[in-house]
């Protein structure tokens, strides 16, 4: 998340944790991390971005067959709409080729905008096209992600999203890795045509990434004086499907294996969510922190580089490095 929005979210948490990171863990048991992909079918689907979709698609599963890793794909059904026939048809393939599907509203609206009839209609919305799949495929649909993890901006709207998460039949899924990956992918279609900048977006991308994999793990560690399972947030993009081969492969050399969505959650770290409000939607971390009245110096986490940001944003491309 952007460091002014955390470091308002953490002013509320009295003590501040010392020490310096510490660097890889040990290595005497392996590390855990289950891969979740946002937005599916895809990030920022239009009709005309049916091709795109299809390969991103195809990539991302492929990949993850190979590597045999698990995976779960959270459901936007707007996204699958707006790519028609195509859309039940890319998440039909996620399920036959044995990975889950979760349900991620119907609009992604945030929550903190919606009274509590609002965040109902995008939880059964939601359910359109996935809640068939399942019975097709005899697995049914357990874990629900809220848009920018909101997840009740108010006391109030939080009990009720709690309510009627297990009145539906669902469990909150956490994340506790985040590496704003929309932001590189943002860049990365900014770039297309141009091979060199390209390969140094996606090199930026993978350091980036394998920092807030060690910052997320150290904070983690401070907070419950262990490392429970990760929860790694990615959306199915352009940039994923192109760099999630290379990514794996980081989460292996930094001493992780790869385990699913339901044995990460059976850690006793997420047996329940953290009991409290907020506007944000912080990587579970942080959640932990406050909860435990920890504070954590939030400012040791890293943004995107600036160049990615303003290139992102502005299509001005930065100097050639030397």
């Amino acid at each position: 998340m952007m460091i002014a929005r955390l470091l308002s979210f953490l002013l509320a948490v009295p003590l501040l944790l010392s020490g310096p990171f510490a660097s890889a863990d040990d290595g005497r048991e392996a590390k855990r991390v289950a891969i979740t992909f946002d937005d599916l079918p895809f990030a920022g689907a239009t009709s005309q971005a049916r091709p795109e979709a299809v390969q991103v698609n195809k990539a991302i599963r492929g990949t993850l067959m190979r590597q045999r890793v698990p995976a779960i794909g959270f459901v936007t059904q707007k996204n699958v709409e707006a790519l028609g026939a195509d859309g039940e048809l890319m998440l039909r393939a996620w399920m036959a080729d044995g990975f889950d599907l979760g349900n991620h509203g119907a609009t992604h609206a945030d929550s903190n905008g919606l009274e509590v009839g609002g965040v109902r209609q995008e939880i059964v919305a939601g359910e359109t096209t996935i809640a068939p799949l399942a019975k097709k495929f005899g697995r049914p649909v357990t874990w629900y992600r809220f848009a920018y993890n909101h997840v009740g901006n108010t006391e109030a709207k939080r009990v009720a999203i709690e309510r009627l998460l297990a009145e539906h039949g669902y469990r909150l899924a956490a994340s506790t890795i985040d590496t704003s990956d929309y932001i590189f992918d943002k860049a990365y279609r900014r770039a297309a045509g141009d091979p060199a900048m390209l390969r140094r977006i996606e090199q930026a991308y993978l350091d980036h990434s394998r920092a807030q994999i060690r910052y997320y793990g150290e904070l983690n560690k401070q907070v419950l004086g262990r490392e429970p399972p990760a929860i790694m947030l990615l959306h199915t993009n352009r940039l994923n499907a192109a760099t999630l081969d290379r990514l794996l492969a980081i989460f292996r050399s930094e001493g992780f294996r790869f385990v699913s969505l339901d044995e990460a959650h059976a850690d006793e770290a997420y047996r329940t969510a953290p009991a409290f409000a907020t506007r944000f939607g912080p990587m579970w971390g942080y959640r932990w922190a406050r909860e435990r009245k920890v504070r954590f110096d939030g400012s040791k986490e890293q943004e995107p580089p600036a160049w990615i940001q303003a290139f992102a944003e502005t299509g001005i491309r930065p100097p050639v490095e030397s």
